[in-house]
């Protein structure tokens, strides 16, 4: 069951990355680094249309299916439409599949309805300057007839109106008259979003106002924060827009299909229902990592880096069952520290930085595997233990002393395996069987229950 490590997605140079170069070398060609197919430790998860580097023809026919299903007739010749998508989308998978799926929601808008009108915008929670590296990478920007903008949490706001009192969303992504909102299901933050109400996050995550983001920001520890997006999808101001979604289905082996609908609430119960079944063994099994460190080789900010298909945030807040709806009747031991603004803890002790995004800020223990890197780290983070390696290998015999660990995950993009040292594989193969006994039995319709949600026959 352990493999030679797999072939990550390649990285390019970035202005937004630590050294702003690509790596000189990539985790998985370090000798002591192999690899584990999250199919192997667990069979019932479903193979996939498409992985990255794959011809995206599969996710095309999946999508055109699905819209095929949508009721386009509200928007008419002449019509303005925004179609909205959000950053991350283009981490997943080196990108491929989601801007295939946006440039096939225009396809079948223009061809349907006659309207021309369309603009795609782009939502990131960092900045609006991502949109220079992505839109052009992808041919978005052709695609889309030179229609295209980026917006962020600071931009201009426009008043909601909802039944929870006045929110505000960015003026400029609800400045037309229909909106389509092109999403994905990554699990991603599930401390925040509790696979409750997933679909509808981007409403206060991606297309808000900081002062509403932040509403949703300081419920984040309870369950209570997914009232805020909801409120924002049903009030009258979107709903006299709303057009209808499509959403790119994943599971942790790739790209699963395409699904679509004018109704959020009842495709978000759809996907809640393959999002439990897909990754909720994966996360779990995350949760039993006690002690480790990390690679940081992949493109975007540390947290929303992938490995296996789940994020490296799901590792760093493995202390708790996020996907557990019922208050507990036990305080967690040790308990969280909900004070904390720590992002990389957990079992993680250190963390090597390969590559990644800048981010406010980073592991307590942090070693640069490349000059260029070390002094963007010293200079963002003089409040961190940094230190400067002269190359990769080296960066890991420094992590793992002050680990005190030999075992390490690389979160370098993979889906469908896990780039890891065999201590830490021989670890995860040992504890599968019982994480899938324990999902299937106990913690799978406990999940389901709490959701109203059932198993097909």
């Amino acid at each position: 069951m352990i493999h030679p490590a797999a072939t990550p997605p390649p990285l390019g140079k970035s202005r937004f990355a630590y050294g702003r170069k690509p790596p000189t070398m990539r985790a998985a060609e370090l000798p002591q680094i192999c690899s584990v197919r999250v199919q192997d430790l667990f069979d019932d998860i479903p193979d996939p249309i498409h992985r990255a580097g794959e011809d995206v023809t599969p996710v095309r026919e999946a999508a055109v299916a699905a819209l095929d299903r949508v009721d386009m007739s509200m928007i008419k010749p002449g019509d303005t439409v925004n179609v909205l998508c959000s950053e991350h989308g283009f981490g997943m998978m080196g990108g491929d599949a989601y801007a295939e799926l946006l440039r096939a929601v225009r396809d079948e808008v223009v061809g349907r309805t006659g309207t021309e009108k369309i603009k795609l915008g782009m939502s990131s929670a960092s900045s609006k300057f991502e949109q220079l590296e992505i839109v052009p990478r992808f041919g978005l920007d052709e695609h889309y007839r030179g229609e295209v903008f980026s917006f962020g949490p600071y931009d201009n706001g426009v008043a909601i109106d909802t039944e929870i009192g006045r929110l505000y969303g960015v003026r400029r992504a609800y400045a037309a008259k229909w909106l389509i909102h092109v999403h994905y299901d990554d699990p991603r933050e599930v401390h925040f979003h509790h696979v409750n109400g997933r679909l509808l996050k981007a409403f206060t995550m991606s297309y808000a106002r900081m002062e509403t983001r932040s509403v949703f920001h300081n419920n984040f520890p309870t369950r209570s924060a997914n009232i805020v997006p909801r409120a924002v999808y049903e009030s009258p101001f979107v709903r006299q827009r709303w057009a209808f979604s499509a959403v790119l289905s994943t599971s942790p082996t790739g790209t699963m299909g395409v699904d679509a609908d004018n109704d959020l609430i009842a495709m978000d119960r759809r996907i809640t229902l393959s999002m439990l079944q897909r990754y909720g063994k994966m996360l779990e099994l995350f949760r039993t990592v006690d002690r480790c460190f990390t690679v940081a080789d992949d493109t975007r900010w540390l947290p929303y880096q992938h490995a296996g298909g789940l994020t490296a945030c799901s590792l760093f807040e493995s202390g708790e069952d996020h996907l557990d709806l019922d208050f507990a009747d036990q305080r967690p031991d040790p308990p969280p520290d909900k004070r904390s603004v720590e992002v990389v803890k957990g079992p993680v002790r250190a963390l090597v930085m390969n590559y990644a995004w800048k981010l406010f800020t980073t592991a307590r223990v942090t070693v640069a595997a490349d000059p260029d890197v070390a002094k963007d780290l010293l200079r963002i983070h003089p409040d961190r233990e940094i230190h400067a390696a002269a190359d990769l290998p080296q960066a890991m015999d420094i992590a793992a002393e002050r680990a005190g660990t030999d075992k390490a995950i690389v979160f370098d993009g993979c889906y469908g395996a896990i780039n890891l040292t065999r201590p830490l594989a021989e670890d995860l193969i040992a504890r599968a069987p019982e994480v899938s006994r324990r999902v299937d039995e106990e913690l799978l319709p406990k999940w389901l229950r709490q959701r109203n949600l059932a198993l097909a026959a």
